[in-house]
């Protein structure tokens, strides 16, 4: 069966691994990912953030800004580049978040499975150290949420 939630793996000292299943072709999850008018739709983390940059030059060598400020003006962002690109199945991409020096190498490997698409997203950290601090921050939790507005505009999309 199909992880129709977040479940998130830590398969070594280093990789967070999420995997998630979506009722939607490769295709349309892969553009969810890649393009800004969709990524603005799903990928704003906790009510009562709004988007400030979001902006993606989707080439290998390209490179992505995002940032999203609260009711009480406190901003967050992070931004990378993008090191493979094979649509609609694969994005190999750096992250920093903004004010960090910590980069991770994130892995995003889209599966045509059962009707829709598996999602399997690792994120390879620096450090133990870092991988911890990441998951004690309660990254999953926010990742969920932005997933259940992505199920929801998929749905919309495919009638499903």
């Amino acid at each position: 069966m199909m992880p129709k939630t977040l479940q998130i793996g830590t398969p070594n000292d280093t990789d967070i691994v999420a995997t998630r299943f979506f009722k939607a072709p490769p295709s349309l999850v892969f553009d969810c990912h890649t393009k800004p008018e969709l990524v603005r739709l799903w990928q704003s983390g906790p009510d009562g953030w709004e988007w400030t940059i979001c902006e993606i030059d989707l080439r290998v060598g390209g490179a992505y800004h995002y940032r999203w400020r609260n009711g009480d003006g406190v901003e967050i962002g992070f931004r990378g580049t993008y090191d493979v690109i094979e649509p609609p199945t694969k994005i190999v991409h750096s992250e920093t978040f903004e004010g960090g020096n910590d980069t991770t190498v994130n892995t995003l490997l889209l599966e045509a499975k059962d009707g829709g698409t598996l999602m399997t997203y690792t994120m390879r950290t620096p450090s133990k150290a870092v991988r911890d601090a990441m998951i004690a921050s309660g990254m999953a939790g926010g990742m969920e949420i932005g997933y259940g507005r992505l199920d929801r505009y998929l749905a919309a999309q495919t009638g499903g």
